[in-house]
């Protein structure tokens, strides 16, 4: 073996003990809030789930995400994404009985609020009963739109590659209607302005 081989198979054997025990130290947080990271796991999660029905229409990372259509709480229609023309739209899928969702609600709200007519649209789906969802919304309001779907191999989170429907998770879509970015797990505080910057 070559002295650059040697220094690189010790380089590599340094990268994965580092790995490891941050890993260990600090737990796998920050290394699932790494975009690196949140493609393995979704390459995971993939690879173990179920295969979708056949005719669902499935998002791919970069392809056109199909039309979602969901009743709001009052019942009426939103069709996703194309209710907000021109604008990224931002879907999380919760539920009120899903803490780390319940623990990121605020700083999604937070962001919601700061975006304005013309900035990311966000928006809630709970797979969840409606009656729960507006009980929760009662004493957790929030400033963006809330739809409603039911769990299952045909939801809106299975058509936006979350084929387990681990919560909570979010597709980021882009003015195009085009899938940017997917994240499983919650947004810790401040953590949202950078994940869809990096996007655009």
């Amino acid at each position: 073996m070559g002295s650059t081989a040697k220094v690189l198979l010790v380089a590599g054997i340094a990268g994965v003990l580092g790995a490891g025990l941050g890993i260990w130290l600090n737990g796998p947080g920050p290394l699932l809030r790494s975009e690196a990271g949140q493609r393995v796991l979704q390459g995971v999660i993939a690879s173990t789930a179920p295969a979708p029905p056949r005719d669902l229409p499935v998002a791919s990372r970069g392809a056109p995400v199909p039309v979602i259509e969901l009743p709001t709480l009052d019942g009426k229609p939103l069709r996703l994404p194309s209710a907000y023309p021109g604008r990224p739209v931002l879907i999380n899928l919760w539920a009120s009985w899903c803490g780390p969702c319940i623990k990121e609600m605020p700083e999604l709200d937070r962001y919601a609020a700061q975006q304005g007519a013309s900035g990311t649209q966000v928006v809630g789906i709970a797979l969840d009963d409606a009656d729960a969802v507006r009980e929760f919304l009662r004493r957790v309001p929030v400033r963006y739109p809330i739809v409603l779907d039911r769990a299952g191999p045909r939801d809106a989170g299975v058509q936006l590659g979350n084929p387990k429907g681990v919560l909570p998770y979010t597709a980021l879509v882009s003015a195009e209607g085009r899938l940017l970015k997917q994240k499983i797990g919650p947004f810790e505080p401040g953590e949202l302005e950078a994940w869809v910057g990096s996007a655009q």
